[in-house]
């Protein structure tokens, strides 16, 4: 007997330049990945249990926006915590908003990343 492998799971060790989050598919997971849908460099995947939110390069989760979206006065860490069961790239959690990128150089500025070559 053998099993063929979904491309989607294959074992892939190159940098594939994109970064990511796993939401929960609630009410909130759904209207934040709704406001994410059709931005440049963004696809969302609606799975049955969650939702994929993926970004070429680097994708940002803007506060305010989500919040107006939800029609909540505010939207912050702790709620985007709530939703987010997992995620791939380089988080940067700013007091607006969340980043993550698919290479920690381009994360530099906020993580102290020294690119000074080594001699």
């Amino acid at each position: 007997m053998s099993a063929q492998v979904d491309g989607r799971f294959k074992a892939d060790p190159t940098s594939s330049n994109r970064a990511g989050v796993t939401l929960m598919n609630n009410q909130v997971g759904y209207v934040v990945a709704k406001v994410m849908d059709g931005k440049p460099g963004v696809t969302v995947q609606d799975l049955p249990s969650m939702i994929r939110v993926d970004g070429q390069g680097k994708i940002e989760f803007d506060y305010a926006e989500i919040a107006e979206a939800l029609g909540w006065d505010d939207f912050g860490n702790d709620d985007f915590e709530e939703i987010m069961s997992t995620h791939y790239g380089r988080m940067v959690v700013l007091d607006d908003r969340v980043v993550l990128f698919a290479n920690p150089e381009d994360a530099a500025q906020y993580i102290g990343f020294d690119l000074e070559p080594v001699a």
